[in-house]
């Protein structure tokens, strides 16, 4: 459920807490919020999650933050703003209202839900979820070239012991 303590403004990126990944919204005010959903709207949100690695397409919907949070946690997250300069609120909430209804390309990757906010937001999409996917993949795809480069050392300096000629006394 969304926290009692949480008292969004218009123009603040939401993110929900969701099974395996974080879907982000942005706050218009009122109890709304602007975020993209899958082109298949009857679709429940773990479903969603599973789904949204296949689709190439979104729409972007103005919904009550109590409908798109269901029951999963949330909170403001304005963590950008220490790097980035977010439009005036005016602006913001201009920027997100000319999308709602329309289709819109999504990709996990670079075109996600937390792409779209924090452009309306800043006016550059990013993900820092995406980024330690990346990270994550690329250091443990590294760790396994690393253990593999280290095998083949160790076998080349001291021999492959599964090859040598057994004595059997």
């Amino acid at each position: 459920m969304g926290q009692d303590n949480c008292k969004p403004q218009p123009g603040d990126l939401i993110e929900i807490d969701r099974p395996g990944y974080q879907h982000w919204a942005l706050y218009v005010g009122d109890g709304y919020v602007i975020n993209v959903t899958p082109v298949d709207e009857g679709a429940p949100s773990l479903l969603v999650s599973t789904t949204s690695v296949f689709t190439k397409k979104a729409k972007v919907k103005k919904q009550l933050l109590k409908v798109v949070v269901e029951n999963h946690k949330w909170r403001v997250n304005n963590k950008y703003d220490r790097s980035r300069t977010p439009f005036p609120v005016k602006e913001i909430i201009r920027r997100a209202e000319q999308w709602i209804d329309r289709e819109v390309p999504y990709d996990v990757l670079t075109s996600n839900c937390e792409h779209f906010v924090t452009m309306l937001r800043y006016g550059e999409g990013v993900s820092d979820q995406v980024t330690k996917v990346v990270i994550g993949t690329t250091a443990a795809v590294g760790g396994i070239l690393l253990a593999g480069l280290a095998t083949a050392v160790v076998k080349g300096l001291f021999g492959d012991s599964s090859k040598r000629e057994r004595k059997y006394y």
